[in-house]
């Protein structure tokens, strides 16, 4: 299934487009010096992996994480998959290591 991005991309090249024309760019991720002074480890974004993982999702988790990238586009974010899922597990495995057993993550776990 291709993603938005394949479908919606531009159709002009860049370097033709006057810069007042081109879509304004905004960063998904707060600059390193904010990171550092929060403490909080950050995702590592746009880079060539070395290691892989296969995840398993059911089609509705697949609309799901379509429908997130799409509603990120919608305020500026244009952001890959495989960049959604790296925030959101970033996002919930700092919420673990500083709530411990009170994290949602815990809680739902033991839920199942």
């Amino acid at each position: 299934m291709p993603a938005a991005d394949d479908l919606f991309r531009p159709t002009v090249d860049a370097d033709q487009v006057a810069p007042e024309q081109r879509p304004r760019r905004v960063r998904a991720v707060a600059d390193d010096a904010e990171t550092v002074d929060a403490g909080l480890k950050r995702p590592s974004g746009r880079v060539r992996h070395d290691e892989k993982m296969t995840v398993y999702v059911t089609s509705d988790e697949l609309l799901d994480i379509e429908h997130a990238r799409l509603t990120l586009r919608r305020h500026g974010l244009a952001v890959d998959r495989g960049r959604l899922v790296r925030e959101a597990l970033a996002l919930v495995l700092a919420d673990l290591e500083a709530t411990g057993a009170d994290s949602p993550l815990v809680q739902r776990l033991l839920d199942e």
